[in-house]
């Protein structure tokens, strides 16, 4: 163990990009974004996700777990994230494309501060992301984990959250994967939709079951 760094650190690194690995809804935002709309529609989404996440983590070290006690705010942040992410998927694919222009972006390209926005709110909408960094924070680091080392491991995800983001967009947003693309941009965006409100049906459910 060293002053930044806790003995359980490349766990959680581990841990954290094997998360990662596994499609949630932000990807599937990420991707139906980076088809039509390339890097420059989709850059202040990858910063607003990292946000949302850097947020969670802030939150589980200044005491998260003593918020979640409070079963009512989980339950409003479950509810307003289903419906954030029916309303994403329905826009999807009510304004699926049905082709793509290669030489030029997509010219009702969302500005930075809507990007940042949905970014934003895909991340801060997920309660997964609450738990998950809660989980990570607390039970692998352990009680004798510094604040600096806290602080360190915190900064360490964001910055992983946000190189893996702007990786899947600059992938998606190469030439010869856009030609790829060209012919299947429409079942792409209607599959990222009904993913995402998959994803938000599936949160109602738990509420009816």
């Amino acid at each position: 163990m060293s002053v930044l760094f806790p003995s359980a650190f490349l766990a959680l690194a581990l841990s954290h990009f094997v998360a990662l690995l596994s499609p949630g809804p932000d990807f599937f935002l990420l991707t139906g974004y980076a088809i039509r709309y390339r890097l420059r529609g989709s850059f202040g989404l990858c910063l607003g996700i990292a946000a949302g996440n850097g947020l969670y983590i802030l939150l589980a070290i200044v005491g998260w777990s003593a918020l979640r006690q409070f079963t009512l705010l989980f339950t409003v942040i479950e509810l307003a994230g289903a419906a954030y992410l029916l309303w994403i998927g329905m826009q999807l694919i009510r304004y699926a494309t049905t082709s793509l222009a290669l030489e030029k972006v997509q010219g009702n390209c969302p500005s930075l501060p809507q990007q940042l926005l949905l970014g934003l709110g895909s991340a801060m909408l997920n309660p997964k992301n609450a738990l998950f960094y809660l989980s990570l924070m607390t039970a692998l680091l352990g009680p004798q984990v510094t604040l600096l080392q806290q602080t360190t491991c915190g900064v360490w995800m964001v910055a992983v959250v946000l190189g893996w983001d702007l990786l899947i967009v600059k992938l998606i947003s190469l030439p010869h994967i856009q030609r790829s693309l060209q012919h299947y941009i429409g079942w792409i965006e209607r599959t990222a939709g009904i993913v995402l409100m998959g994803f938000g049906g599936w949160i109602l459910w738990r509420f009816l079951v």
